[in-house]
């Protein structure tokens, strides 16, 4: 192996992983995944040096692959099926950090094993990393401009979505006219989408997304991509609210013309002072 910095992805599904490796690759970096059987898009073999599969619950294997490749940096991209997490098989070393953990979620789960990664000197890193274009800023990001009355909205939602994250049930909303219609829970944003949108009859309804407080970047970054421009078009949501420099956007180019073609807005907004977005 030469000197060249080594960056180790643990990579679950979606374009989140693909996204993180051509940045990376832009950058010079050696790209080393773990994937998973059912989760990882397997074309991305093509895209990286070295790659090996995984079962998910696999955490000593997994750990043993990076250290015989010189990993001591990773992220941690995509997403795994929240079913996947309660069915899981494990190995003794993650039995052994499972006997560890009072509660049994996504987040705990994650960052217990960035604990474990770390006493291995892994240090892993925000999934974030090479992605700062993709964070935007405050104000119209693609799409119509919102409307007073829909800044109205924007408010209203970023201070419920806040609520609610903080309460860990979910970080997306769908409101319409000081009204909620849908909060997510364990089913998913494309599933609060759809339940908000048949609620709001197709008119004027809006998806907020917010980080929660105290969110670890490292592991659970908010993520907007085509897919969630897709649902909305689909269930009549006319607005995707994201909080600002919080919320990573994927597959930018495509949300842009699909925001274009069915005149959805999407705005970055400011949790801290949500008047900002209103420029």
């Amino acid at each position: 192996m030469s000197g060249e910095r080594t960056i180790g992805i643990i990579a679950g599904r979606g374009i989140f992983p693909a996204t993180f490796v051509r940045a990376a690759r832009k950058r010079g970096v050696r790209v080393v995944m773990a994937a998973f059987k059912g989760e990882t898009e397997p074309e991305l073999q093509e895209e990286v040096d070295v790659l090996e599969w995984f079962r998910v619950g696999q955490l000593g294997r997994m750990i043993k692959f990076f250290r015989s490749e010189g990993v001591e940096e990773c992220v941690m991209v995509g997403q795994i099926s929240p079913s996947r997490l309660f069915d899981l098989r494990p190995d003794l070393r993650l039995i052994t950090l499972l006997a560890r953990l009072k509660e049994r979620n996504a987040e705990s789960l994650f960052g217990a094993i960035a604990t474990e990664l770390g006493r291995e000197e892994i240090t892993v890193l925000p999934s974030t990393t090479f992605l700062e274009d993709c964070l935007p800023g405050p104000g119209p990001v693609f799409g119509p401009e919102l409307n007073d009355s829909g800044l109205e909205d924007a408010v209203f939602g970023m201070r419920i979505a806040k609520e609610v994250s903080g309460l860990d049930i979910g970080q997306s909303v769908v409101v319409r006219e000081g009204t909620v219609l849908a909060v997510e829970a364990f089913e998913g944003t494309n599933q609060c989408v759809q339940r908000g949108g048949e609620l709001g009859k197709g008119k004027h309804a809006k998806l907020i997304k917010v980080s929660k407080p105290g969110q670890d970047l490292r592991f659970d970054v908010p993520v907007v991509g085509p897919h969630t421009i897709r649902a909305c078009q689909e269930a009549g949501v006319s607005a995707v609210i994201i909080e600002a420099g919080q919320t990573l956007l994927l597959g930018m180019e495509e949300m842009k013309g699909l925001c274009e073609q069915h005149r959805i807005s999407l705005h970055a907004m400011d949790a801290g002072d949500p008047g900002a977005g209103a420029c």
